[in-house]
């Protein structure tokens, strides 16, 4: 995860992460969490399969087809929240699927705010109306993130293969906004939607969005089908990181933060267009990720339990090599403490042998070698280099 804003604006970010660097987890505000060092991870809980759209580069091929068998009951769920809380994991995402259509959710939220459990929410938001936004916020979710992948109704609608999904979506950040609940844009760029970025950004500054979280496509679930066709290539890549970098650097902190996700290697281009500007904040932004040693958070800050129990290293990497275990089997914390797990040690090892440009780069201590699992759907190799990658031989070119 690449927290523009925070970079940008480092000198508050740091006196505020070093101010909560020694207190419990649970005690740090979410803005600080990725830079915490911790080991105890936020959890991208899947807590369906089922959706009611069927989007086009969905990573866990959620539709309306999906059913609910094989899914963690309601007393599992229960026990889940128990362990995750005792272990001392600092937040827990509701996901899908459409997290909203099981049925026990409030139940499950509401039982995981009473123990102390900070939550968050992703959401295609269709379903938000200002009573459900009232049920979010009193259940104790600090947070939805909506996906809105489009400017135009038209973009979006083709995104989401739903007609009228754009204009529901849109209605859900209102709802939010009224409830008093906070809530953020979260979009996947593609060659299908990055001409609407700029408009987007504006949108999201519209609707009163506290964040703005860009996600790079991973060739996993339904987007696999369409990665070579929709993945943008580096030009576009770059454009878009000036662009973020542009919008970030004119809005205030304050009011919305920008970030990237599933691609570590774009702090790069993010220090390399600071040092551009000469911007005083550079030596704050390295001392906040410096310390990462990598900025893939894959199986350290990051886990995935997806509807049926089983334990990835994150939302993305769910083909069965790196399947961790199931917490039918084992508790979650004890899954996630096991030092010898094979799949945990790979995404641990932040000096692994890697292949490719990803060998010799000059950055790799920076980036960490990009993002695996896109590495291992491309190229068949855990260890080559990340296909995505926008740096050329250790250098930065064209930063605009």
């Amino acid at each position: 995860m690449n927290r523009i804003t925070q970079c940008l604006h480092g000198r508050g970010t740091v006196s505020g992460a070093m101010r909560h660097h020694h207190k419990p987890q649970s005690d740090v505000p979410s803005r600080y969490l990725a830079f915490s060092g911790m080991y105890r991870p936020v959890v991208f809980w899947n807590v369906t399969d089922r959706c009611n759209l069927s989007c086009t580069h969905c990573y866990s091929k959620s539709g309306p087809g999906r059913t609910t068998e094989g899914e963690l009951t309601t007393a599992e769920a229960l026990s889940v929240i128990d362990d995750l809380v005792d272990m001392g994991v600092p937040l827990i995402l509701f996901t899908g699927g459409e997290p909203l259509l099981r049925e026990d959710i409030w139940g499950l939220a509401r039982y995981a705010g009473n123990r102390g459990l900070k939550m968050a929410l992703s959401t295609n938001g269709t379903l938000i109306t200002p009573e459900i936004a009232r049920r979010i916020k009193d259940c104790g979710i600090e947070y939805a993130g909506i996906s809105l992948d489009g400017a135009q109704a038209g973009t979006h609608d083709r995104f989401r293969n739903s007609p009228g999904a754009f204009k529901k979506t849109i209605a859900a950040f209102t709802a939010c906004k009224e409830a008093g609940l906070r809530c953020g844009v979260r979009l996947t760029l593609t060659k299908e939607n990055c001409q609407e970025l700029g408009d987007l950004v504006d949108l999201a500054v519209s609707l009163g969005a506290s964040r703005f979280c860009l996600y790079w496509l991973v060739p996993t679930g339904r987007a696999s089908d369409s990665y070579t066709q929709l993945q943008l290539d580096r030009d576009k890549v770059v454009d878009a990181l000036s662009l973020l970098y542009r919008k970030a650097k004119e809005t205030d902190p304050e009011t919305m933060e920008f970030l990237t996700v599933d691609a570590p290697q774009d702090c790069i281009h993010l220090l390399a267009a600071m040092e551009k500007d000469g911007s005083e904040d550079l030596a704050d932004a390295r001392e906040l990720l410096e310390p990462l040693k990598g900025g893939c958070s894959a199986g350290t800050r990051v886990a995935n339990i997806d509807a049926q129990g089983n334990v990835f290293p994150c939302q993305f990497a769910r083909s069965p090599e790196f399947l961790v275990g199931n917490i039918r089997d084992r508790p979650f914390s004890e899954l996630w403490a096991y030092g010898t797990n094979p799949v945990l040690s790979r995404f641990r090892e932040k000096q692994a042998r890697f292949g490719g440009r990803c060998g010799d780069c000059t950055y790799r201590d920076l980036c960490g070698g990009g993002c695996r699992v896109r590495a291992h759907a491309v190229e068949g190799d855990f260890l080559a280099e990340d296909p995505f990658c926008f740096v050329g031989n250790g250098a930065v070119k064209d930063i605009r």
